[in-house]
């Protein structure tokens, strides 16, 4: 197993922590004071978008911590700009907000595929990242079919993916994929928050008594030992800062087969192949 104290190395280069903090549901005003909460506990990768609307709280967070270079921070253009030059318009609004001059891992934040035009948004990606606007660039919610299509496309490979991924959608045969082709996977909703039973699962009880954590920890941990980085959200200051107490524990063989076996093989967000 890696040293999951280290952070991960990405295809391009860029090392990105192992386990982030993310924003969406925060607005301007709220966030920079979770942001600051994150960042005082150890965070090390904020996750943000242009669909959530907080880039300016987020981005006042980070400058006020006096942490910017020891931060990833981590945007995604939304679907309304797909194509050649909206991208661009996209990247640069976001960076106006965020008050920086780099965006460190920037996403296409779903592949619409009825619109026909996430090659050319990747295109725009990869000249920003180029010009150096970007350091890293990656996808979000992007099927194997879109990806083989952008590097058959482009010959410019994601560094990574951000999918919904928990003990009841644990995409085992997805994450195998990546791993093959060298692309990193991130989890958003990675405690399954739209289902609230997962927390009361008998194995997971199980297995937070016996390591003295609680079931969100051991979801969190269960993440980091599949290689998966997780990235939960929350405003509270003690999830905040119990999200990242994960790092002290392990699980066994037996008990990460246990909560694979929680996998439902359902969606709890919305279908890549239909969004747009």
């Amino acid at each position: 197993m890696a040293d999951l104290n280290e952070p991960m190395e990405l295809s391009d280069g860029l090392r990105m922590p192992r386990i982030g903090f993310g924003t969406w549901r925060l607005t301007d005003e709220s966030a920079p004071a979770a942001v600051a909460a994150a960042l005082e506990d150890g965070y090390r990768l904020i996750d943000t978008a242009e669909l959530y609307k907080n880039e300016k709280g987020v981005g006042e967070g980070v400058r006020a911590s006096g942490l910017r270079e020891e931060v990833v921070v981590q945007s995604k253009v939304w679907n309304d700009h797909h194509g050649t030059e909206e991208p661009r318009r996209a990247l640069e609004r976001s960076l106006e907000l965020l008050g920086l001059d780099r965006i460190d891992v920037y996403l296409v934040h779903w592949p619409a595929p009825a619109q026909d035009l996430y090659v050319d948004t990747w295109r725009a990606l990869a000249e920003a990242r180029e010009e150096g606007l970007v350091a890293s660039i990656g996808v979000s919610n992007f099927l194997p079919a879109h990806i083989e299509r952008l590097i058959a496309e482009t010959g410019v490979a994601p560094a990574l993916n951000q999918i919904e991924l928990h003990p009841y959608f644990n995409q085992a045969a997805l994450r195998d994929w990546h791993a093959e082709k060298g692309i990193a996977v991130q989890a958003w909703g990675p405690l399954g928050q739209r289902s609230g039973s997962l927390m009361d699962e008998p194995v997971l009880r199980e297995v937070s008594e016996a390591h003295g954590k609680d079931a969100g920890q051991v979801i969190l941990r269960w993440h980091l030992q599949h290689g998966t980085v997780p990235v939960p959200k929350s405003s509270n200051p003690e999830r905040i800062r119990s999200n990242l107490e994960v790092f002290d524990f392990e699980l066994s063989d037996a008990e990460m087969e246990a909560i694979d076996g929680l996998d439902t093989g359902v969606r709890q967000g919305m279908d890549p192949e239909t969004v747009n």
